[in-house]
């Protein structure tokens, strides 16, 4: 099969059986989600909303945010991962935010990954999400699915996995495509065992291809 054919399956697949597919994390406007999605680095979606309404209660604004020390924003995510960098990096990102941009999320993906905490994927899912930028953030289920499908080939780095789907990926389903791989990761190509027997990715997927022919040769 050629990389093109897995490719065309995959998308099409998606579009008919996952046509809305967006964000598992609870926002509601762009400082919300910026919040989010540094807190989400190494750690589930649903801590994460577990953790977000109290916050923001809060902290409603950047503002109000960068007012505070690391210290008092620590004691409301503490139960997150990396409580201690991610306190500081929200401080410090609040802070800049507010006094080079105005208190303004930046469309603009350098200028993102200027604010502490935020570094390429970051960027890429607030542009995707927020501002429609066709990018491809990579985080860890899109690097093992795309890996595991066969999207993305020798890949050893986010970076790459992102170069490799740009290509193949039409650029106005970039954004869709991300939380497509994401879900699909999160919910059916787990980790440990992938959920093969209920998978409609089967006839273009390299891992089960491989996984069948190993099989009938026992």
């Amino acid at each position: 099969m050629t990389r093109e054919a897995r490719y065309k399956g995959v998308i099409d697949w998606f579009q008919v059986n996952m046509p809305v597919a967006e964000s598992e994390l609870h926002y509601r406007n762009p400082y919300q989600l910026l919040v989010a999605v540094i807190l989400s680095a190494q750690c589930t979606d649903k801590r994460v909303n577990m953790v977000t309404p109290a916050l923001f209660e809060r902290f409603p604004t950047p503002e109000a945010m960068a007012e505070v020390e690391p210290e008092e924003i620590y004691e409301y995510i503490k139960s997150i991962s990396y409580p201690n960098n991610k306190a500081k990096n929200l401080s410090g990102m609040a802070r800049k935010l507010v006094s080079e941009f105005g208190g303004i999320v930046p469309s603009d993906l350098d200028q993102l990954q200027t604010l502490p905490g935020v570094g390429r994927k970051t960027a890429n899912v607030v542009g995707a999400v927020i501002f429609d930028k066709h990018v491809m953030p990579v985080d860890t289920h899109v690097f093992r699915v795309s890996a595991r499908i066969g999207l993305s080939v020798g890949a050893k780095t986010p970076l790459q996995t992102e170069q490799q789907l740009t290509r193949y990926i039409p650029e106005e389903l970039l954004p869709t495509a991300h939380h497509w791989l994401i879900l699909h990761g999160r919910y059916v190509c787990l980790a440990r065992k992938p959920k093969c027997d209920v998978c409609g990715l089967t006839p273009w997927c390299a891992y089960f291809q491989s996984t069948t022919r190993k099989n009938a040769k026992k």
